[in-house]
């Protein structure tokens, strides 16, 4: 997540194309209903990924075609770790770095529908302690300012794994008001990739409700939407080889690591699912009612300020997509999730390793996509 925010800020500097290439619930959670995945392309996604594995790029991944029915085709090759034989599965836990912003953004929309917030509440009328303490920079800035990367503050907070001590919600305000001490890292209102942003949105919300992000998000966001494998961090804290473990490295060269950001920095890009539940968190784009949240809330959070709305990168008027795009990406430097949705045809693509080669890992997941694209007869046009 750290080091996928610095690539991203640099993407951002070429335009919602360079963002691109990097980067359902129809009823209620109730009445899900899953499809079963196409066996054809399923075995073909299997195939295409197979052959990364073989080649050394990856130790393990899952790919997956969805609809707002759930996941139509899914194929996984790969280990959970590097120097076991325990096959990494379809319906194993992800770790979806930044694509985790786009449900933290979801969850801060129930509190926008709710009244409890609004996107242009400042900062200091939301946490009303932070006063002068804070510096004059940052005064002003908004709820949605901070969603966009427009707020002026930095990639990530310096030190933010101190004030361990501190219960989570104390932990997060007291890295916000030590590093908001200091002037903007960026003229208010210029696309600034940052983590912290989206730390410091979380840190509104659970100071109007009283509950952490955590909780904020199993009850607004996972349990409505039947996302019962959702959670945070580390996909098998127990060290063991239940879940795939994250890797670093390069070709041929991968070691296992259990290194993992920090929890405050969780609304960030700390959440892990199966596909099978990113699926239902993704179909709320999709046309149809859900339990969360009316339409148009949904449509503000991918109204993007530039390119980048709440969570998405957004890529407007594609042909192939019959409307816009919605992007993103996300890596703790150990893992990397993708994620390409096209509400105008009903599909979203995801590809996920438990691996990141910070020289060739965002473009073969780029590349997967497009064979998932081909794969499912939709247009190139990204």
């Amino acid at each position: 997540m750290n080091r996928h925010g610095k690539r991203i800020a640099r993407l951002a500097s070429r335009g919602s194309a360079a963002i691109a290439t990097a980067f359902f619930i129809l009823f209620s959670s109730s009445a899900y209903s899953q499809t079963k995945p196409d066996q054809k392309k399923s075995e073909a996604i299997r195939g295409a990924l197979s052959e990364i594995v073989a080649a050394g790029k990856a130790p393990g991944m899952i790919a997956a075609i969805i609809s707002r029915q759930g996941v139509i085709a899914i194929g996984s090759a790969g280990v959970r770790k590097v120097g076991s034989d325990k096959a990494i599965t379809g319906h194993d836990l992800v770790h979806l770095g930044s694509c985790t912003k786009a449900m933290t953004s979801v969850m801060i929309a129930t509190l926008v529908a709710e009244g409890k917030l609004g996107w242009e509440m400042k900062l200091t009328e939301a946490i009303p302690e932070l006063g002068k303490g804070i510096h004059p920079d940052y005064q002003n800035i908004t709820l949605w300012q901070l969603l966009t990367h427009r707020a002026g503050v930095p990639n990530n907070p310096e030190n933010w794994g101190t004030y361990k001590e501190k219960e989570i919600k104390e932990r997060r305000l007291a890295l916000l008001k030590e590093n908001l001490s200091r002037p903007a890292a960026a003229p208010m209102g210029e696309f600034n990739y940052s983590n912290f942003g989206y730390m410091i949105a979380a840190c509104v919300a659970e100071k109007i409700t009283g509950s952490s992000w955590e909780a904020l998000m199993k009850t607004r966001v996972f349990d409505p939407l039947g996302m019962s494998s959702a959670g945070f961090g580390e996909p098998d804290a127990r060290a063991s080889i239940d879940q795939p473990w994250g890797h670093v490295g390069s070709t041929g060269k991968w070691l296992p690591s259990r290194s993992y950001d920090e929890e405050a920095l969780g609304p960030a890009g700390e959440v892990h699912c199966t596909v099978e539940d990113w699926a239902k968190f993704l179909a709320l784009q999709f046309e149809g009612k859900n339990p969360i949240l009316d339409r148009k809330y949904l449509d503000k959070l991918i109204e993007p300020v530039g390119y980048y709305a709440g969570g998405w990168g957004v890529i407007e008027k594609r042909e192939w997509a019959k409307g816009k795009a919605l992007t993103h990406n996300g890596s703790n430097g150990i893992w990397y999730a993708t994620v390409l949705v096209a509400p105008g045809i009903d599909r979203a693509f995801v590809v996920a390793t438990n691996s990141r080669d910070f020289v060739g890992t965002a473009d073969l997941c780029a590349d997967m996509i497009r064979k998932l694209k081909a794969l499912d007869s939709v247009k190139k046009g990204v």
